[in-house]
């Protein structure tokens, strides 16, 4: 049977669980056009057997945005992408990059990831 990828929605067949678990996502009562994201070079979700690929710093498949360009975390994980290597670039947030969520709602929600690996 072959799953069709939804935003906000793990493929849990993908990674070796039984069934579809919905992934954590931003309460979306924000419009986050004209905050701030960090673009990399791609990399894939760590789940394994999801095909998901990030342009972007992301949790749960969500593009992590800020509202400040200067804002400390932000600049914190820009700095940890570039020490491994993804060619971090601080770029201002349009909706047509991707489902996204608040980084303080996602670190209020206890920092939610998919990152499922098969046992």
């Amino acid at each position: 049977m072959e799953s069709e990828l939804r935003p906000g929605a793990a493929v849990l067949s993908d990674v070796g669980l039984e069934t579809d678990e919905d992934l954590w996502v931003d309460d979306g009562s924000e419009d986050h056009g004209g905050w701030y994201c960090v673009r990399t070079d791609p990399f894939p979700c760590p789940a394994e057997g999801c095909p998901f690929v990030a342009e972007f710093m992301t949790a749960a498949h969500l593009v992590l945005v800020w509202e400040e360009r200067d804002d400390p975390n932000l600049l914190w994980h820009a700095q940890r992408a570039k020490e491994v290597g993804r060619n971090p670039r601080v770029t201002g947030y349009e909706p047509a990059f991707g489902p996204s969520a608040s980084y303080y709602a996602w670190e209020a929600a206890g920092r939610p990831v998919h990152g499922v690996k098969r046992k």
